[in-house]
């Protein structure tokens, strides 16, 4: 059976390929977005039920929409953002085909282009955009043995405190997620204990604007590489209960158990590192930092923004912090389930290219690969730090979008072969 053509193959129907496929439509290039499942689905089914965006819905959309069902200060719940994106990609006319897996990505021999194998047939392609975005493949480090406690599971499978055993529960990583996922648990009568690595912590509002904003006018959005030693840093920031500050020492007072970051296990006794203290006191720095420039920031323009000055104070550090848990024996603290909210490692093993480092990250710059014809995106970092938030996303496919479009105009320059028609042979 002969294959498809198509100009531009988009792996993934996220907020990336919904991205991809508007602009790839505004400059007249033919495409085909595959999406294994349904539109944005690890919104719908590979998150928790109470999830809700991190960022207000004025702030976290494409330009060309706005949320019909979420006031432009609220936080759009995940079936409100999956939804969203269907009815964009109804707005654009996109031409998304749910239900197809892509199988492999094979460069022709002595032609242009691609093979794009597929659970329907295969597809040629001059290009192919990877938009699966970063959270392709849950993270659980191997520390402790399957059966050491009834229940191990990632943030991705977890749903609701029903869905755990009776007993206490260790929330492994304190990101967004991660602390979202131990307040619900402790807000539900268990008791939690969340281990606390490096992180980044900034006010979800302050002197009446959203960190979203702050970030936006002093231009950190913007930041085209990642502190030193930040590529990796997790964001605790929670929209959940219309949004607020992320606080250890709030969380403490509350009832959760914080212990440093998770080291090891051996003979059902459960080790934690002696970083408590320096992680939160590493969040609390960056936190003051951006007090401190947005209150700059201020002053220099000359807003009348009103002042906030108990943002700054912190409070005594409870005894967890000043007197850690080092050792935690799992039985006996009663411990029955482990949520690790430790992250996505990427799976590209579809795409054979020469596209990937010694360690398999993409070898990129903006989005463009070292392979030609082959495109990331959504990925953390791809140009900037906003770059994997849904408004960055989607300025990253305007630019990949622009580069397609370009190289199509120098591959249709002096030939027969014009930039709507499918992959000609012996131009590349």
């Amino acid at each position: 059976m002969p294959s498809e053509e198509t100009e531009v193959v988009v792996v993934g129907a996220g907020q990336a390929g919904v991205a991809m496929s508007e602009h790839l439509g505004a400059h007249g290039v033919p495409h085909i977005v595959l999406e294994r499942h349904r539109i944005a689905e690890r919104w719908r089914s590979e998150r928790w039920d109470s999830l809700v965006a991190n960022g207000p819905a004025w702030h976290d959309r494409f330009p060309g929409l706005e949320f019909s069902d979420v006031a432009p200060d609220a936080f759009a719940s995940k079936e409100q953002v999956a939804d969203y994106f269907v009815a964009y990609a109804e707005k654009i006319g996109a031409p998304v085909r749910c239900g197809v897996e892509v199988t492999s990505v094979r460069r022709h021999t002595g032609r242009s282009g691609f093979r794009v194998g597929t659970s329907q047939g295969s597809i040629d392609a001059r290009f192919v955009v990877a938009a699966t975005g970063p959270f392709q493949q849950p993270v659980i480090p191997p520390v402790v043995p399957d059966g050491a406690v009834p229940v191990q599971i990632h943030s991705s499978g977890y749903r609701n405190p029903e869905q755990l055993p009776e007993g206490a529960v260790l929330v492994v990583g304190a990101g967004s997620s991660g602390v979202q996922i131990a307040d619900e648990l402790r807000r539900s009568g268990r008791r939690v204990l969340l281990s606390v690595g490096p992180h980044d912590r900034p006010p979800r509002e302050y002197r009446g604007r959203d960190f979203c904003w702050w970030l936006g006018v002093l231009g950190l959005w913007d930041a085209d590489t990642p502190p030193q030693g930040a590529e990796h840093v997790t964001i605790a920031v929670s929209g959940a209960r219309g949004g607020h500050t992320v606080d250890f020492r709030a969380l403490a007072g509350a009832g959760i158990e914080l212990v440093g970051m998770t080291a090891s296990h051996q003979d059902g006794v459960l080790r934690f590192a002696p970083d408590l203290a320096a992680n939160i006191a590493l969040g609390d720095a960056r936190y003051l930092a951006l007090l401190r420039a947005a209150d700059e920031y201020v002053e220099r323009n000359g807003l009348d923004l009103p002042e906030e000055p108990e943002a700054h104070v912190l409070g005594p550090d409870p005894e967890c912090v000043t007197d850690p848990v080092l050792e935690l024996d799992l039985a006996e603290a009663g411990i029955t389930s482990i949520v690790w909210a430790t992250g996505f490692a990427t799976d590209y093993s579809w795409l054979e290219a020469d596209a990937f480092d010694e360690n398999g990250r993409p070898k990129q710059r903006r989005g463009v690969s070292s392979e030609p014809g082959v495109y990331f995106l959504g990925l953390p970092w791809l140009s900037r730090r906003g770059s994997s938030f849904i408004w960055g996303v989607w300025h990253d496919a305007r630019y990949i979008a622009d580069h397609i479009a370009t190289r199509r105009r120098y591959l249709a320059h002096g030939t027969t072969d014009r930039p709507g028609t499918a992959p000609a042979t012996g131009k590349n």
